[in-house]
């Protein structure tokens, strides 16, 4: 018998999150001067390629995925992904780069983040403190109804968040942010009161824009240089516009946040992106 001691088994190692999904968002640009290079096939093979690789019906990718025609320089489009596996979600981006297309594609930025559940989003027992703070009493039948209403709330805003179904409006935003950790404004030495008192006036205003505008906020802390990644979603780019502009007078935004840069543009398939960008076989 052998004097060594028993090999511990090896811990059990997973990339799925125990509680929501991976988020991957990717913009690129084409560089029309390689693409010129390419040959007639590849340039064919290549559109082919491009087009079934970001098809959200595609066997085997992503569970969620969104690709968008970028306004402006930075970027000339941009793919948001969204899977329990991050391999999945870089697959799609290596295989880009990987394609017949690939030589003439560069990436230009990108945001590495998790879906979750904000700190700030209120469970029943503080939903029944904010009842009574309100001046209802436990068990009357108003105090009853709206609690009752709320927990079935309660319970599609955290799929939502965690397991997000992503909305076709076409007008598309999307930006990093921090909370500062200024002397005079530092965020994270604030207590928890104030800040859900904050974020719950920073809701107020985004819920002016109701069946107007949606966001997904992912996390990045821990992943990335910024924390928090915001998307948005609206039924026209004017209210993109107005309800940034209208929450970051809030003191939440005006006093303690800092955004990165904003790469806005227009949800679009595959095949529209080539053809607007004159990436033609």
């Amino acid at each position: 018998m052998s004097d060594r001691p028993e090999t511990p088994p090896r811990p059990v190692i997973s990339l799925t999150p125990t509680e929501g999904w991976h988020c991957l968002h990717v913009f690129y640009r084409f560089d029309r001067m390689r693409f010129r290079t390419l040959s007639p096939s590849e340039r064919a093979d290549g559109c082919r390629e491009f087009c079934e690789l970001l098809s959200a019906e595609r066997p085997g990718g992503p569970v969620r995925m969104q690709s968008l025609l970028v306004m402006g320089h930075k970027a000339d489009f941009g793919v948001m992904m969204l899977d329990p596996d991050p391999l999945k979600l870089d697959a799609v981006h290596q295989d880009l780069l990987y394609g017949s297309l690939g030589p003439a594609i560069c990436p230009v930025w990108s945001f590495v983040s998790m879906t979750e559940v904000s700190e700030y989003l209120p469970d029943e027992s503080r939903f029944a403190r904010r009842l009574e703070e309100e001046g209802l009493k436990r068990g009357d039948e108003e105090f009853e109804r709206r609690l009752s209403q709320y927990a079935k709330r309660l319970e599609y805003m955290r799929r939502q968040r965690l397991q997000p179904d992503l909305p076709s409006w076409p007008a598309y935003c999307f930006y990093p942010m921090n909370k500062r950790r200024l002397p005079e404004a530092n965020w994270f030495l604030l207590d928890f009161e104030t800040r859900e008192r904050l974020m719950a006036e920073h809701g107020e205003s985004g819920i002016a824009f109701a069946g107007k505008v949606t966001q997904l906020v992912t996390v990045g802390i821990g992943l990335e240089d910024w924390e928090w990644g915001v998307s948005l979603w609206a039924r026209n780019p004017q209210f993109l516009r107005d309800i940034v502009y209208r929450m970051r007078y809030d003191e939440a935004s005006a006093k303690y946040a800092e955004f990165g840069p904003f790469y806005s543009g227009y949800l679009a398939s595959a095949r529209e992106i080539l053809e607007r960008c004159r990436i033609r076989e």
